[in-house]
């Protein structure tokens, strides 16, 4: 069974939703049977590259709020992610474009890296204040997650590397109907939006598992039919 997951390193519900899948996932007992995939999507993708600000700034701006309220709603989504045993930082972090985060974890997917590159840049971006808006702090991110450094630096160099399988990701989340983050998919056949809790996310994962397609294998081989009626095979000459 195949989950795929589109999200952000930019999103906290991202962060948190991951931790909460996991923990779901432990628990579910044909986990070593289940292939997971993470998927780029951009929350801020008209943001120019090299355009920060400090979060909690960001957040008063773009939801009308003063700074005590866009204070009070990071406190809030800090005890969620402490909640899951997640560190969280509400002041200090800062918000930028994505777009190389993600060419680097599908550079990170190719090398079979991919997993571990986005749980240390999670930790990176919001427990540690390390800006993953930096390149040569996406280049160590990259080194810590097992990718050669030299190999990471080049592909921030290169627009172009793996820009056009970022795009794919996202073009196809729409296709889905994901207008937002985390959003998984199970199967192609459920969709969970939002960062649920874990019990959720067991839910349906055993849902998705009893409603698997079935492949049959030897669909050529004797076999009796519902009415009871047996084919008797025909080998070595004998009846």
């Amino acid at each position: 069974m195949r989950v795929e997951i589109w999200s952000d390193i930019a999103c906290p519900w991202c962060y948190i939703g991951k931790a909460r899948f996991e923990k779901g996932l432990a628990g579910f007992a044909h986990r070593d049977e289940v292939e997971v995939v993470h998927r780029s999507f951009e929350l801020d993708p008209g943001r120019a590259k090299g355009d920060t600000a400090q979060v909690i700034d960001m957040l008063a701006q773009k939801y009308g709020r003063t700074r005590e309220e866009a204070r009070s709603m990071e406190a809030n989504v800090a005890a969620n992610a402490r909640a899951e045993g997640l560190g969280y930082l509400t002041e200090g972090r800062d918000h930028g474009n994505t777009f190389d985060i993600h060419r680097l974890l599908h550079l990170a997917k190719a090398r079979g890296r991919q997993d571990e590159l986005l749980t240390i840049a999670y930790r990176a971006n919001f427990a540690e204040e390390r800006s993953v808006f930096d390149a040569e702090v996406l280049v160590e991110l990259a080194a810590e997650a097992g990718l050669d450094a030299d190999e990471a630096r080049a592909v921030l160099a290169d627009p172009e590397a793996y820009a056009a399988e970022v795009r794919a990701d996202e073009q196809e989340a729409s296709e889905l109907g994901a207008n937002a983050v985390p959003f998984f998919v199970l199967d192609r056949r459920y969709g969970i939006s939002g960062g649920q809790p874990a019990e959720v996310f067991a839910q349906a994962l055993e849902q998705a598992w009893k409603d698997r397609p079935l492949t049959t294998i030897g669909s050529d081989a004797a076999a009796c039919d519902a009415d009871g009626a047996c084919e008797v095979p025909q080998s070595g000459g004998q009846s």
